[in-house]
């Protein structure tokens, strides 16, 4: 038996594994290769790390945790968990792991708007968050797509990145803005597009939206925000709670990382209603050493 499962090897679930290993605990992190950010050039906004190839970054992360002789690392998908007597077991392929804990760093599947296009420019000129891509479309004229009342919100943070007075917002029948809305959107200079969207075009360094009537308006980029859902149904099989969050559900957690099963854990995306590889990282910490700390201060 392992002292600690983690399931999900990405940036949360690497974090937690060093602060494992570096307490000489017997851990065993289980990865799918299905990062969030896989088809994302650069990750930027992370320090000591700002500009890199997410995938470089975790390799490194992945090296610099299996330096440690008690973390292991498997490539595997994990098709079931559930509390035993002494723990908790995972369903692998043919086989069937157990650890005293475990913690869930699974991350969350993006759903992405049925707008043809969009899915095969994600992360490269589609994008989700301006703190993460913004800076490189270097001040040029940026588009927003709607996709429920929140984007009005991010619209106006969206055009702090984009040129001034040149900005639009395209609501695509997702909803109406009110008055205040509109208000904020006016005094921010961005115009309000209500024609239908037929399809995102063009090849970067330039993304295009061609709507309905043929028009078709070209940025340096498009921001719009995506529904999301847990990775796998670990919720439902082990009895934790979910909490609802602006843009799709995460598990409910304490200040380190406990779900509401004791001895499961959750972290990353899967713990947060926000997204970015900073916030990530520092949730694994804190999922390690709460994990960590049950295994010391309460029975095994």
């Amino acid at each position: 038996m392992f002292d600690v499962i983690i399931v999900g090897g990405s940036y949360a679930g690497l974090a937690a594994a060093i602060q494992l290993g570096r307490a000489r605990r017997r851990v065993l992190v289980l990865d799918a290769a299905q990062r969030r950010n896989r088809s994302a050039h650069r990750a930027y906004g992370f320090l000591g790390q700002d500009g890199i190839e997410p995938g470089a970054i975790a390799e490194k992360g992945r090296a610099e945790a299996l330096v440690y002789p008690t973390v292991s690392y498997r490539e595997a998908s994990v098709r079931r968990a559930r509390a035993i007597p002494d723990g908790f077991s995972v369903e692998l392929a043919g086989e069937t792991l157990s650890a005293k804990r475990l913690i869930l760093a699974t991350g969350v599947v993006d759903e992405l708007p049925q707008i043809p296009g969009v899915r095969e420019r994600w992360g490269q000129s589609v994008f989700h968050c301006p703190y993460c891509h913004g800076y490189e479309l270097n001040q040029g004229r940026v588009g927003v797509i709607a996709t429920t009342p929140m984007s009005a919100h991010l619209a106006v943070l969206a055009s702090e990145w984009g040129a001034p007075g040149q900005n639009v917002f395209f609501l695509n029948h997702a909803f109406e803005p009110d008055a205040e809305q509109l208000s904020d959107l006016s005094a921010r200079g961005i115009s309000v597009e209500r024609e239908p969207i037929a399809g995102i075009e063009g090849q970067r360094p330039e993304v295009a939206v061609r709507l309905q009537s043929g028009r078709l308006e070209r940025f340096v980029g498009l921001f719009l925000g995506s529904s999301t859902r847990l990775a796998l149904p670990f919720a439902e099989q082990l009895g934790c709670e979910l909490e609802a969050g602006p843009v799709g559900s995460f598990y409910k957690t304490d200040q380190m990382k406990q779900t509401t099963v004791p001895g499961v854990f959750a972290c990353g995306d899967a713990g947060l209603p926000m997204g970015s590889l900073s916030f990530a990282v520092a949730d694994g910490v804190r999922a390690g050493v709460g994990a960590h700390a049950s295994l010391v201060l309460r029975r095994a």
